[in-house]
């Protein structure tokens, strides 16, 4: 049982960190559809500090601040799965695009247009284009989850899509794939990827709006695992 004294300094501790859960917040945000509520985000962010408070043992090493990062954002990804809001659906569409891009690939001898990407799903564009969004945050869910067991390991970043694809495939055929890439969306993997801007950022940069920076980003990601798988 907590002292009052423990209290105080439990208390004060979360204020000191209730910003680094903000920014998990926005962060995270940003990569999500528009559906998704900050304050619900930022309120189980809050659960995972408190967490982190209870269970953080300083003989291991790790700094505080870089345990509640992972327990922060765990809840709050753990959060989103709990309403399921990538449903089967957009799932089974992102593996047909991926098998329409290699196909398309191997039949024009280039990367496909938006439009011929399209038409080949059997959708219009602005169908096509609301599902590139819809993959982008099913994407961002399943390579941003944060394991307890990266702690020991201190990999206080998780994994991205780059990385994830390094785990299935040879860094050499990944690089290539990357180069392959449409001029725009190459630079997007570079910003993103490398130069850790977000969406908001990238947008500011290339002159498109937040939601199609998403978008781009999930046509790259399924361009580039097309290209692996081939």
């Amino acid at each position: 049982m907590y002292t009052a004294q423990g209290r105080m300094h439990q208390q004060a501790l979360l204020q000191q960190y209730l910003p680094l859960v903000k920014r998990h917040a926005l962060n995270l945000k940003t990569r999500l559809p528009s559906g998704i509520d900050m304050e619900d985000l930022i309120q189980a962010g809050s659960i995972g500090l408190l967490d982190a408070l209870t269970r953080y043992d300083q003989s291991l090493g790790i700094p505080f601040g870089t345990f509640a990062a992972h327990r922060i954002r765990g809840a709050m990804i753990d959060e989103l799965r709990t309403r399921d809001w990538a449903p089967r659906r957009v799932r089974r569409y992102a593996r047909q695009l991926e098998d329409t891009l290699h196909r398309l690939e191997q039949s024009l001898g280039r990367a496909p247009l938006e439009r011929e990407i399209a038409a080949a799903m059997g959708m219009s564009l602005s169908e096509y284009q609301q599902l590139l969004w819809d993959i982008n945050g099913s994407h961002m869910l399943a390579i941003d989850q944060v394991h307890e067991e990266s702690l020991e390991t201190q990999e206080p970043h998780g994994r991205n899509p780059l990385n994830a694809l390094l785990d299935e495939r040879n860094h050499s055929g990944l690089i290539r794939a990357i180069e392959n890439l449409p001029e725009r969306e190459r630079l997007l993997m570079v910003l993103y990827h490398q130069e850790k801007l977000n969406m908001r950022e990238i947008g500011l940069v290339l002159e498109i709006s937040e939601s199609r920076v998403c978008q781009l980003h999930s046509l790259a990601i399924a361009r580039l695992r097309a290209s692996l798988a081939a």
